[in-house]
């Protein structure tokens, strides 16, 4: 038997369940609305969309990972490239451009030309504060911590506040190693 290899996104985004995009879209709208109605601080709904999204990544990395058949990547660099190309395709159904490296190769961004969190929305003067889709920082911050990165993901530009592009900053703070429960040896 052949050795599984790694899908790519378009391949897996053509074989899985999908929602209505409008649905989607419309059912995130409320939810967010839902959240400044409760919570009515900007910046508290910022850090609850976040923590919304880190608890998703940390349960989507596992279902990433068995669809994909992508093996362990090599570097930060690879991971990156990966979650763009392959994430952000079987979830969102888009792909991003990794640019923007940083020297040691630890930090970049993450552009995203399309982002169907973001049909049929426009932001109201009272709410300029917000990172509408700060639910996806929280995705892929959360999805990488599982895989042992710990990083900092942190919106660049916005399209909702007048921006060209959606641009993900992610910044590796340190590598985790692994640790096992036992040892095989003993």
């Amino acid at each position: 038997m052949a050795p599984a290899v790694p899908r790519s996104g378009d391949a897996i985004f053509a074989n899985v369940e999908r929602v209505n995009a409008e649905l989607f879209t419309l059912t995130y709208g409320a939810i967010v609305r839902q959240l400044l109605t409760d919570l009515e601080e900007v910046e508290e709904v910022n850090k609850q969309l976040d923590q919304m999204g880190y608890n998703i990544g940390i349960r989507l990395i596992d279902e990433f990972l068995a669809k994909s058949n992508v093996t362990r990547c090599v570097d930060f660099r690879e991971t990156a490239e990966v979650i763009a190309k392959v994430g952000f395709k079987m979830f969102l159904g888009v792909t991003a451009s990794v640019t923007n490296w940083d020297s040691e190769g630890t930090s970049c961004s993450l552009i995203l030309e399309d982002n169907p969190l973001v049909d049929f929305v426009e932001l109201p003067d009272t709410c300029q504060g917000l990172y509408y889709c700060n639910i996806l920082s929280g995705v892929v911050r959360g999805a990488l911590e599982m895989v042992s990165m710990k990083t900092e993901v942190t919106w660049v530009r916005d399209m909702l506040r007048g921006d060209d592009a959606f641009e993900l900053q992610v910044k590796l703070l340190k590598q985790v190693p692994e640790e096992y429960p036992y040892k095989d040896d003993e």
